[in-house]
């Protein structure tokens, strides 16, 4: 009897091997395709400290628009300097033998495990079909697209919007006596760290569309439980040193909560009507 009800687990964790097998070979092959491209990703995430990011054009924008409006606050608060002011020349450092090249391995992963998700989402599929439905498992397709475009999203909102923004507070502490010096492997963990985070951030709604599907959570569980979720998302972020960052990754993280209760009103699994009800 006992070994009857093992084997069922068993045969779950032989699945589970073989699906992070495939995932483990994929992200080897995508990363030997994002290691052509690894020298432009990160001149990409280090171009916020050149200085010339859409924040600084949001600036010169709005300076442009208070010399036109108001003169005389321009002149007084000596905005000038700030729109003229003279770009620094910043580098990234390394100090370790051999850093830079670990480097390039860590964002040929990264990039790696992007460029392989649909096989990293339709390979989890894979291993939750059984569970499901013969009508479920028809949305493979839909659930393998959205998943992959939901993460890029994630990615893309991060490395577009928010790494300008960190970087440009960073940077704002720079004084006469105070100069950066950001050091390879610090600020590029950084980055990658928060890629993924915002990549699984993105992932809530489809999580919570799955979890309602099966029943587990509904929109009223969801919508009870909003100062859980704040207080769980404040506890999250609370695990990044400074205060800017722990913002912008508290902030996208319960707002995909609230996007995620409507998820689940809108594609939870109906309750049946029952005869009482029906009467």
């Amino acid at each position: 009897m006992s070994e009857n009800a093992a084997m069922p687990f068993i045969e779950h964790l032989v699945e589970l091997r073989r699906r992070l097998i495939i995932i483990v070979v994929a992200v080897v092959i995508g990363m030997g395709v994002a290691w052509n491209f690894s020298d432009d990703l990160l001149n990409f995430v280090e171009k916020p400290l050149t200085g010339h990011t859409y924040l600084t054009e949001i600036k010169k924008r709005v300076y442009g628009e208070v010399k036109q409006r108001y003169p005389g606050v321009y002149t007084r608060y000596q905005l000038d300097k700030e729109v003229n002011a003279p770009v620094r020349e910043r580098r990234l450092n390394y100090s370790a033998p051999l850093e830079p090249f670990f480097i390039q391995c860590k964002i040929s992963v990264i990039a790696g495990f992007i460029l392989v998700l649909p096989i990293v989402f339709y390979q989890l599929w894979l291993f939750i079909a059984p569970g499901l439905t013969l009508k479920e498992k028809r949305l493979v397709f839909p659930f393998v697209t959205v998943s992959t475009i939901s993460f890029c999203v994630g990615a893309l909102f991060f490395l577009i919007i928010i790494w300008p923004v960190i970087i440009n507070f960073s940077l704002s502490y720079e004084s006469q006596g105070l100069q950066s010096w950001f050091n390879l492997s610090a600020y590029i963990n950084f980055c990658l760290r928060l890629i993924l985070i915002f990549g699984l951030i993105f992932e809530l709604p489809i999580l919570s569309l799955l979890l309602a599907r099966f029943g587990i959570v509904s929109y009223t569980l969801l919508a009870r439980n909003r100062k859980y979720a704040l207080l769980a998302s404040s506890i999250i972020a609370a695990f990044h040193a400074d205060l800017i960052t722990m913002f912008v990754i508290m902030v996208p993280l319960y707002l995909m909560y609230e996007v995620s209760i409507w998820v689940a009103l809108v594609f939870g699994r109906k309750k049946p009507v029952t005869a009482d009800a029906a009467v």
